[in-house]
């Protein structure tokens, strides 16, 4: 088991509690294999403890497993979309899209409400409430909700939620809770984090976690542009984020994804698809870099002038990179008519009631030291 997790994840204060009050250490893998099995809710439910330690740990830790409560379920075609409460109040949106060849993935946020300001995003224009801890992350994953509707975990999970996974360091621990077998023990290759190019913890993504997808947001290979699109341009530019995604294609051999929001009369001229062809044959893998064209959502709290191109267009767009000689595809959404679509999460509850938002916790603002 990875000890290397830190103080903030719930999980190590209860391995550590049951090392310092003697417990045998088979008693943290008895409870481990109830949350797993995603049908425990409190430590009462788990009865394979002897109830003097499930009471002990209901008083020391609270009574349940997980620090989220759904609140509320909305279903479409092939998804779910849950908004969940936290223990503290701050809100948060987790999309399960079920596919026709018979496996689920899921979406999961890593903030309440975002802080980078992108413009075609409705998470982006609620501002950041704050960021997620590491158990709340994992619990959108792992909450009995999901075993209630009759659904497995799901085979894929993606950091493309609510909130820039990158600016918040609490991602890294709930990583390991995903991914190491002493715990949720997912396959870390079937793990994405996607990030519009928050650098210096892409770069210590690929040294901590290099097995894991990366998907790096594009929306537009101009600086200036991408900068009014993405405004952590001006901070930290594209090129570093594929340098970086250079070396670590190079070194672990893995595929890099690189998506582009297809917005229509914004950045879908000639220019720009020659322009990002040219930025994937650049790379020195480039073999290895593959472009996911999204076509543009509308979302509450987006630039007015964006709007969605035709399904003909983003076809011809997808067609005309692969001539150039890049991989490329069309990504496959779901969920626009219950805003679960890339872009559109957590609009409606915060922007129209920001009296549920919880204040922000400077506790779990970003620590990790900044140079641009």
């Amino acid at each position: 088991m990875n000890t290397a997790l830190t103080t903030r994840s719930r999980w190590m204060r209860i391995r550590d509690h049951l090392a310092q009050t003697g417990a045998l250490a088979f008693r943290f893998r008895q409870l481990i294999t109830a949350w797993q099995s995603s049908t425990a809710e409190t430590f009462a439910d788990v009865h394979a403890l002897p109830a003097g330690l499930r009471a002990d740990l209901a008083e020391q830790f609270g009574p349940r497993l997980h620090p989220l409560t759904p609140l509320e379920v909305q279903r479409d075609e092939q998804v779910e979309k849950v908004l969940f409460a936290s223990d503290t109040g701050a809100r948060i949106e987790t999309v399960v899209s079920h596919y026709r060849a018979g496996w689920d993935s899921m979406c999961i946020s890593s903030q309440a409400g975002c802080g980078l300001g992108c413009t075609f995003c409705a998470t982006g224009a609620v501002g950041l409430v704050r960021n997620l801890t590491p158990d709340e992350i994992v619990a959108q994953v792992m909450h009995p909700h999901w075993t209630r509707e009759g659904l497995p975990r799901p085979a894929s999970v993606a950091f493309m939620g609510m909130g820039e996974a990158l600016a918040n360091p609490h991602v890294f621990d709930a990583l390991t809770l995903l991914t190491d077998a002493g715990y949720a023990g997912m396959s870390a290759r079937r793990v994405t984090v996607s990030t519009v190019g928050f650098a210096p913890n892409l770069a210590r993504l690929v040294d901590e976690h290099p097995q894991v997808t990366i998907t790096l947001s594009v929306h537009s290979p101009f600086t200036q542009q991408r900068a009014r699109i993405v405004p952590l341009e001006e901070r930290f530019p594209l090129a570093r984020s594929l340098d970086i995604l250079d070396r670590h294609a190079a070194t672990s051999r893995r595929k890099v994804y690189l998506a582009y929001l297809l917005i229509a009369d914004v950045n879908d001229s000639d220019d720009h698809l020659a322009a990002l062809a040219e930025l994937v044959h650049e790379r020195s893998r480039p073999e290895l870099f593959h472009v996911s064209v999204i076509r543009y959502n509308e979302a509450i709290g987006a630039a007015p002038d964006y709007r969605a191109p035709s399904s003909t267009r983003v076809d011809d767009f997808v067609r005309r990179l692969t001539v150039r000689g890049v991989h490329a595809t069309r990504r496959r959404q779901f969920g626009t008519g219950i805003d679960a679509a890339c872009g559109q999460l957590h609009g409606k509850y915060l922007a129209a009631n920001p009296s549920v938002a919880a204040p922000i916790d400077t506790e779990l603002i970003p620590v990790t030291p900044v140079h641009s």
